[in-house]
């Protein structure tokens, strides 16, 4: 008697869109999830620190107003800097969840492909050459230095016959992050004013902002957000390579363009706002493919939420570990992003793209 293999039946339409559908209310499900974490987590930023403030004190504080020191601390110091965690989580999350779609690279990131570090000279050139000290005078150099370092990176790693290729990329971003961060140092030893104001800007931290920094970049950032938000189905077409996304109607030049100036909004304002504060856009956007896979505009999405919980958690950790001082947001997503960043890098496949 032979044995034959039957195939197994096609799934029907009705049976696919079933599947489909299953697969979104389980991508929103995991959403609130993740949105009523992004609420504790911003719950706690505000309660724990160097001083512990009861729950019903920072209620107090926005319901049942009263001069008391530690209703000063709620609203004045730690209110502020939550809100702007939040603005930052999603700038850092959210460019580079873009830089990897565009590049098509699973380890890019606005620290290796050197971005931070464009920005970072193009501020402490504002700061220790032009005099200049207000947030609303420097962001405007941070972007400036996200565009010169993106179209270096992007000119240097696509030169020659292989074209611009993820490992390509790489190493010029990280050949001329430390370049750029090496000019950074030079300024900050020849001018020592540049060297007092920036000291604490250059490791990455969330504390003694006050509130109209955040203010000042919410624009940036919610454009930013919204560009990246309307390129990511194009970029779902672009991650396939060049020949199908035009065989598939895909503007690949508009949707760079919209995509690089979405990615100098959000990185420029987040730099120049909290320092540059690296890991962040290398492991969120790593995180959120895993779960909800390679669709760009779901990944986006999950990241804006995911962004902020990872900055304001590792804020948090910062805040208790050298207690009564603090460790900078900086410094903490650095210890965490470099073991994950080597894993990655040894891991025989990355998440695709």
């Amino acid at each position: 008697m032979v044995l034959t293999r039957t195939p197994a039946p096609a799934l029907s339409e009705p049976a696919a869109a079933a599947g489909a559908g299953t697969g979104r209310m389980r991508r929103s499900a995991g959403l609130l999830a993740c949105l009523g974490v992004l609420a504790l987590v911003c719950l706690a930023s505000i309660a724990i620190g160097t001083r512990s403030i009861s729950l019903g004190t920072v209620w107090d504080a926005f319901f049942h107003y009263a001069d008391t020191d530690d209703q000063s601390i709620v609203r004045d110091l730690r209110v502020p800097r939550t809100i702007l965690g939040l603005l930052a989580g999603v700038a850092l999350g959210l460019s580079g969840a873009v830089i990897q779609a565009v590049t098509r690279n699973p380890l890019a990131d606005s620290q290796i492909l050197g971005i931070n570090a464009g920005a970072g000279l193009f501020v402490v050139f504002a700061v220790g050459v032009l005099g200049l000290t207000s947030l609303s005078q420097y962001m405007w150099f941070g972007f400036a230095g996200v565009a010169f370092a993106l179209s270096l990176v992007y000119l240097l790693g696509s030169a020659g016959r292989a074209g611009a290729t993820p490992i390509r990329l790489t190493l010029a971003g990280v050949a001329l992050g430390a370049v750029m961060d090496g000019a950074s140092e030079g300024i900050r030893l020849l001018r020592p004013r540049a060297f007092d104001y920036l000291r604490f800007w250059d490791v990455g931290s969330l504390a003694g902002r006050p509130m109209e920094v955040a203010t000042t970049i919410l624009p940036f950032v919610l454009a930013g957000a919204v560009l990246a938000l309307l390129v990511a189905r194009s970029l779902n077409a672009v991650a396939l390579g060049d020949d199908l996304a035009r065989t598939l109607g895909a503007g690949i030049g508009r949707t760079r363009f919209l995509a690089t100036v979405s990615v100098m909004l959000l990185a420029g304002a987040a730099t120049a706002a909290v320092g540059p504060i690296g890991f962040v856009g290398l492991m969120v956007p790593h995180v959120v493919r895993w779960i909800v896979g390679p669709d760009q505009r779901w990944i986006f999405v999950y990241t804006v939420v995911c962004g902020p919980i990872l900055l304001l958690l590792a804020d948090i950790v910062g805040r208790l570990v050298l207690r009564p001082g603090e460790l900078r947001v900086g410094v903490v997503t650095a210890f965490v992003g470099a073991p994950v960043l080597i894993w990655l890098v040894r891991r025989s496949r990355v998440s695709g793209l």
